[in-house]
């Protein structure tokens, strides 16, 4: 069995906001050059770093938005380069901020529940945007 202490924590946020142009739900996504992946944002916990903090800390470096967080959402739990990795998710409604480019997270982007599914790399990440979507309609 794997020792929990050799576990990779982390902890990221789907973010959402409403449309600017027609009120409709929008999802941020992140695209990773080193991985050329679309995800959610999200990162390796600091040394003793509380899990939801650190999934707004991750957000804002990787977003450049403020959030204000929700719901907590499934963990999820797989192997990432030969180590097990357990990432907490939460939901975070945007609360302004802007994008800057950077080595980490080149590009983001805000689609539709639909366009952020199909856009997403992982099968993993998909659920995520239907477990936010419930999380919103029973809030």
């Amino acid at each position: 069995m794997t020792d929990p202490a050799e576990t990779v924590l982390a902890a990221g946020c789907v973010l959402w906001r409403r449309s600017p142009f027609d009120g409709g739900l929008e999802i941020c996504l992140v695209h990773r050059p080193k991985y050329d992946d679309w995800s959610h944002p999200k990162g390796k916990l600091k040394r003793g770093e509380d899990p939801l903090a650190g999934a707004l800390r991750e957000v804002l470096e990787e977003t450049g938005h403020h959030c204000t967080p929700g719901a907590a959402l499934p963990t999820m739990r797989y192997v990432a380069n030969g180590r097990p990795k357990q990432v907490r998710y939460w939901t975070a409604e945007a609360a302004g901020g802007a994008f800057t480019p950077g080595d980490e997270v080149d590009r983001i982007l805000w689609l539709s529940p639909t366009a952020a599914r199909n856009r997403l790399t992982q099968p993993r990440d998909r659920d995520l945007v239907t477990a936010l979507l419930d999380s919103l309609h029973h809030a």
